[in-house]
């Protein structure tokens, strides 16, 4: 019989660390206001139709913007973007102004902020949510879809900000 060891938050963040993720800016814009995260949990879930899915902490009550706005735009960042992944985390306790403004930004199709020189672009209507423990996961239909250059892409391993 195999026996199961009991798996605290703090070993699972520790195993985790060792997942290399690649590091994205999920924006929304509209009714809800305007809102960023910096996340490695985000990835294709189909292509016909084209959708994509991001997985947000539902312990902080600004993600809600996304649902309020019912759109995001998924944008995959390069090396360079290590200062603006690190301000739209919040870490840098910038304004939400300060920390759009070390981007530059446009949209596509559903108003959510896209990062003009991105990797890749996903903007998305939001068309379904999973709400499962601590986290919430937004599933979009991507409604518009930008190719940036070839460039080194921004990865987040052992706690930290590394390129390939």
């Amino acid at each position: 019989m195999l026996k199961k060891n009991d798996i605290g938050p703090q070993a699972y963040r520790d195993a985790m660390a060792k997942f290399a993720g690649q590091v994205h800016v999920v924006t929304t814009d509209g009714p809800g206001g305007l809102r960023g995260a910096t996340v490695t949990a985000a990835c294709s879930v189909s292509d016909a139709p084209p959708m994509v899915l991001v997985c947000l902490n539902r312990e902080n009550p600004n993600n809600e913007a996304f649902i309020v706005n019912g759109n995001f735009a998924l944008n995959t960042l390069a090396a360079h973007h290590e200062p603006l992944a690190t301000a739209i985390s919040g870490l840098t306790r910038l304004s939400v102004a300060e920390r759009f403004a070390l981007g530059i930004w446009d949209t596509i199709s559903t108003g959510a902020p896209t990062l003009v020189d991105a990797l890749a672009v996903f903007d998305c209507e939001l068309v379904d949510t999973k709400d499962l423990a601590t986290h919430r996961v937004l599933f979009g239909k991507v409604t518009g879809l930008r190719i940036g250059d070839n460039l080194q892409p921004l990865i987040y391993h052992d706690r930290g900000y590394t390129v390939l």
